[in-house]
């Protein structure tokens, strides 16, 4: 196996600098082949397998806890004897180990072990930022031993190796975080000084140790070399994000549950998640089987949307085309008119899974419109007001992982914002502004947009670009046209659109057909609800409900919720006048023998 391309440039520069500082994912497995196995080790032993394979005779590591030791890698056994070779420069190792110095002594001994011939010699300090409390306010101690340290690598030559006689530097190598976490006047423009930085795993390096990992797990040696092939590359796509130490922690999981190698998706999403059920699975069948019709109820005259909106909801719950590595369970963006049933159905769908059309998460993405909004969606990052809460769609994700996640018109936030949206729908994860990895692996991601049903003139001025006169196919074509010039030529995101694919679902008008229906079903609702909650009998005669509803009838350029409103002015509030002022209570009926409009424009309810 190859090394890693930090491993070599490690290498290339051992004879050419003094020091390094290595930054980055430096808390990570890392790993070694040995004999016929490969073993994930952590980063000071596995710079011991390195260092000790470049040459290098001695290797000592420093840290602010366990003081100086001797790395014991698996390929080292000598490591008494190394501890025998550094007792000369004063260090006393106890029955673990390891020798305990202050930081201030660390700084005076570093000179002299890597100062004295005619061993090559390492010095690995781990921990390195923890040496200092802030790096650019140094106390006296603190800035006293990096000026030695500073001394140190420009007063130190390279000098023969004992062995291939080539210019060699016995190196001091500094593990830290953050290259700012060491000050600035030691790392930056020092030209001793090596900074490299160590990325995470890729895929190349995850599919390294996959077979390895997969052939301990339950199964493996049972397996064919061809299924662990394809069990492999689940693994490694399923990981995409994931450290190496995590890929250790999933193969561990599998051997405590006993999950089947074959089983490795299962593996994942427990390791992601921590639950150890899938809810998706246990969605009741005969609930999603009646889903068409159970939908249609609620969100009338959209049979395209629906059924569009259900092979999504299908595909998800039973899992059929595979391949989604970590991304959402689902992804829908719901285009159209104002008012025709976007919002329901996004309510609707999250009652037929979770029994409460409530559970959704909402988002209104007109309340992120400014540049610096995604601070409220990932929270702050670190020295800034509302580091400690975190962010709001992170928070609600990790609490609810299986959850209906609504993103309501969306064109409205700043494309800054939507950047956010590219992990979510590429990696199925999100970094918080506290660095904690939040998935959406179980989640279902809508987004509601008008996009397409107006645009901007040559004057500025918005003019319609769909009306209802517009069949559906014709409709359908304005709409996800707009869409993408907005995407690809107004904010410059096409990558986005590229991501949503074929799953933007366009709704219809409310035609006068569906208008009436509507304006039925909201009427019995209404009645319902007072006979329910006031035992009020409220009866309408034939005259009075065709007028009331041809008034509310009159305008369908809101639709649904334009109805909706109407009822409710003409309808529900005089009529809650009628009913305080006649002190009608409990038990009573009122009869409305007609409905009209007043001289003023006021709705008035005759009673019979």
């Amino acid at each position: 196996m190859e090394a890693p391309r930090w491993v070599r440039d490690l290498r290339r520069f051992l004879p050419l600098r003094s020091q390094f500082v290595l930054t980055g994912n430096v808390r990570d497995r890392y790993p070694a082949p040995l004999s016929d196995t490969i073993a994930l080790l952590p980063l000071i032993e596995y710079l011991s397998v390195e260092l000790s394979a470049a040459g290098i005779q001695r290797i000592i590591a420093f840290d602010p806890v366990s003081g100086f030791y001797v790395p014991s890698a698996l390929n080292r056994d000598n490591v008494e004897e190394d501890q025998t070779y550094f007792s000369k420069f004063g260090l006393r190792f106890d029955e673990h180990g390891r020798s305990l110095v202050s930081v201030e002594r660390f700084f005076e001994l570093l000179g002299v072990v890597v100062s004295e011939p005619p061993e090559t010699v390492a010095v690995v300090v781990d921990f390195a930022s923890r040496l200092l409390l802030r790096p650019n306010h140094l106390a006296e101690s603190e800035n006293r031993g990096f000026t030695r340290a500073l001394v140190l690598a420009h007063r130190v030559e390279p000098r023969p190796h004992p062995q291939t006689r080539q210019p060699f530097f016995n190196p001091v190598i500094w593990i830290a975080e953050k290259e700012g976490d060491l000050p600035d006047w030691f790392t930056v423009d020092n030209p001793r000084l090596r900074h490299i930085s160590i990325p995470d795993p890729d895929h190349v390096v995850r599919r390294s140790v996959a077979r390895n990992i997969l052939a301990t797990a339950p199964g493996g040696r049972a397996s064919t070399t061809d299924e662990l092939d394809a069990i492999g590359r689940q693994f490694v796509e399923g990981t995409e994000g994931l450290k190496l130490l995590d890929l250790d922690g999933i193969s561990a999981i599998m051997r405590s549950e006993q999950l089947d190698v074959s089983r490795i998706t299962e593996a994942i999403r427990r390791y992601k998640l921590g639950v150890t059920e899938d809810p998706w699975r246990k969605l009741d069948r005969d609930k999603l089987a009646d889903a068409e019709a159970f939908v249609r109820r609620r969100v009338k005259g959209q049979d395209r949307a629906v059924r569009h909106m259900l092979d999504i909801i299908m595909r998800a719950a039973t899992g059929v085309g595979g391949g989604r590595g970590g991304r959402p369970r689902g992804v829908a963006f719901l285009a159209g008119p104002t008012g025709v049933g976007k919002t329901e159905l996004a309510k609707t769908i999250t009652e037929l899974l979770f029994g409460d059309e409530r559970a959704y998460i909402r988002f209104d993405m007109s309340e992120f419109s400014a540049e610096h909004a995604d601070q409220r969606l990932i929270g702050a990052p670190p020295g800034y007001v509302g580091y400690d809460t975190g962010g709001e769609l992170t928070n609600a994700i990790r609490q609810r992982p299986f959850s209906v996640v609504l993103f309501d018109e969306i064109e409205k936030a700043h494309p800054r914002i939507l950047d956010k949206f590219l992990q979510v729908l590429d990696d199925g994860a999100l970094t918080s502004g506290r660095g904690e990895r939040v998935y959406f692996s179980e989640s279902l991601i809508l987004f509601t947009s008008n996009l397409g049903m107006s645009a901007l003139g040559d004057g500025g001025r918005r003019y319609l670009t769909a009306s209802a006169e517009d069949d559906y196919e014709t409709l359908s074509m304005k709409v996800k046209r707009e869409i993408e010039r907005h995407f690809k030529l107004e904010i410059g995101r096409p990558e986005i659109l590229n991501r949503i694919g074929e799953n933007v679902i366009v709704f219809d008008y409310v035609r006068p057909s569906l208008a009436r229906d509507i304006f039925s079903a909201l009427l019995t609702r209404t009645l319902s609800e007072i006979r329910r909650d006031l035992s009020i009998d409220v009866v309408l005669a034939t005259p009075a409900m065709a007028a009331l509803e041809a008034h509310c009838l009159s305008d369908l350029s809101n639709g649904g919720r334009g109805i909706r409103n109407a009822l409710e002015a003409a309808f529900v509030n005089p009529l809650a006048r009628l009913v305080f002022v006649a002190g009608k209570g409990a038990g009573s009926s009122i009869h409305i023998g007609a409905f009209r409009i007043d001289e003023c424009g006021a709705p008035v309810l005759e009673i019979r």
